[in-house]
């Protein structure tokens, strides 16, 4: 409570002072289909990302930044929204929020900013999303046009990137046999030349970026706007990130820079979520969050966002904001999905508790179970029984799992059953139950309503650009 009071107090100096002050702009950086492992300033080995490492030396590193979903649009709605996946109704893949849910475009955009998306949509409805859409992942002809219409205004946009989302064929060539496997995969020549074709599309990513920073200094923009950068929800390996509550699916790079505002070089550990990021863009805007109507229906929640502003942490007169960050993960809908697999998780600084809600049924979907790499997996698996006891996990998941993440950070020991971890895995199944009560999450029921959440009549179940369909075009 002292915690809420003392951040209650800071948000209202600091609102108070940037209401006066000139409004920045806003450009988010959303990478796709990226694990947060899998860069430079992340102590990559072999991926060269040198203008995001540029861009991490200007900006605050937000290392407890996690998403609350292991899927792509799910992921979005959360940080555009600023509320939890089930609570908007945007939960399975391919969704769609309630109708009369508004967004950070919404609220930025009635409060004077001009506000545009550029690239991968995936959200809807159209109307909780007000933005105009810019084409275009390389050409940053019409995104400078849209920077510079008006002097007087200022803008936001989301820069939703492609890459690395598979098919990976863009980006420059990295050599199977020389790059470094992860221990978290196993290591064949499947898998090296999976990893190579992705680190490539890694590169290019880059190399956007890179782009989009040069443009805002040719425009003279640099010096007034919010850049922040995120990886999304982790790669499609097996126990690559997506798909999965295991931190390589929930835990983000996150980077953000404010020049004159952030000191440059500094980092953060404070938990913080993407719902939070909405919360603080609007309060660097000189608005109050905790006045907003997020517009999500009765029956659904509070008024408010699940978000917080974490202003106060990139300011640096905090250090904490979060004690415990969420996910959960819904089959429905995935591609190859064979009957729901629901997932909830709920973190701390030092553990993770997993609930995995049907432990009886085989949990099967396209991308990871089918195909390769995890068909070469199979067939090494027939002489290696540890290789075969990790591939099995990928199918059949206990109803509980725990991990010090301290001691096992690639989460390989449940520790669920451990009576000297009683207490702790406790206090994680109070908090989950709370944060599923005040979600509205009833569980396999919920899952099983997934489908009305999706649909071909509406926003995001009929334009392809927002499934990410037919999204690349490929050297």
């Amino acid at each position: 409570m002292k915690l809420l009071l003392a951040l209650l107090s800071s948000f209202a100096i600091l609102h108070s002072s940037f209401a006066a002050e000139q409004r920045p702009n806003f450009l988010i950086i959303i990478g796709d289909d990226l694990c947060y492992r899998d860069l430079g300033y992340e102590g990559s080995p072999d991926v060269k990302t040198p203008h995001l490492d540029k861009l991490r030396g200007e900006s605050m590193h937000l290392r407890g930044m996690f998403n609350p979903a292991t899927s792509c649009s799910p992921t979005r709605h959360a940080l555009y929204t600023g509320l939890y996946p089930i609570r908007s109704g945007a939960y399975p893949n391919h969704t769609r929020a309630y109708d009369g849910t508004k967004s950070l475009f919404t609220h930025l955009k009635a409060a004077g900013y001009r506000v545009a998306l550029q690239n991968k949509e995936h959200v809807g409805p159209a109307a909780s999303f007000p933005y105009e859409h810019i084409d275009g992942a390389d050409d940053l002809t019409a995104t400078t046009a849209f920077v510079t219409r008006d002097a007087a205004q200022p803008w936001f946009m989301v820069f939703a990137s492609n890459d690395p989302h598979g098919p990976w064929n863009r980006g420059p060539k990295y050599d199977p046999a020389k790059i470094t496997v992860p221990p978290y995969l196993h290591d064949n020549a499947t898998t090296r030349a999976g990893l190579a074709a992705y680190f490539g599309e890694i590169s290019k990513l880059d190399e956007q970026v890179g782009s989009l920073m040069k443009m805002l200094d040719e425009a003279k923009q640099a010096e007034n706007t919010v850049v922040l950068f995120v990886s999304e929800q982790g790669s499609s390996f097996p126990y690559g990130g997506k798909w999965s509550v295991y931190d390589n699916g929930i835990h983000a790079s996150a980077i953000l820079r404010w020049p004159g505002k952030v000191k440059a070089g500094s980092s953060t550990t404070a938990l913080m979520q993407y719902v939070d990021v909405p919360p603080t863009f609007l309060a660097a805007a000189g608005l109050d969050p905790t006045k907003i109507d997020v517009g999500c229906p009765d029956g659904h929640g509070a008024t408010g966002f699940d978000g917080r502003s974490f202003l106060p942490v990139l300011l640096g007169q905090a250090d904490t904001l979060r004690d415990h960050v969420f996910a959960q993960h819904t089959t429905i809908g995935t591609n190859g999905a064979i009957g729901p697999y629901p997932m909830r998780a709920v973190r701390d600084t030092r553990y993770k508790l997993i609930r995995n809600l049907t432990p009886e049924l085989s949990y099967t979907i396209g991308g990871i179970h089918k195909g390769q790499p995890i068909e070469s997996w199979q067939e090494d698996a027939k002489n290696d029984p540890a290789l075969a006891a990790r591939v099995a996990h990928l199918f059949n998941r206990p109803a509980e799992e725990l991990y010090d993440l301290q001691s096992d950070p690639f989460e390989t020991k449940n520790l669920a059953a451990d009576p000297a971890l009683a207490q702790i895995k406790a206090g994680l199944q109070q908090q989950l139950d709370a944060w599923m009560t005040q979600q509205k999450d009833q569980g396999l029921e919920t899952e099983n309503l997934a489908p009305s959440r999706q649909g071909k009549n509406d926003e995001a179940g009929s334009n392809p650009k927002k499934k990410g369909k037919g999204k690349k075009k490929k050297a």
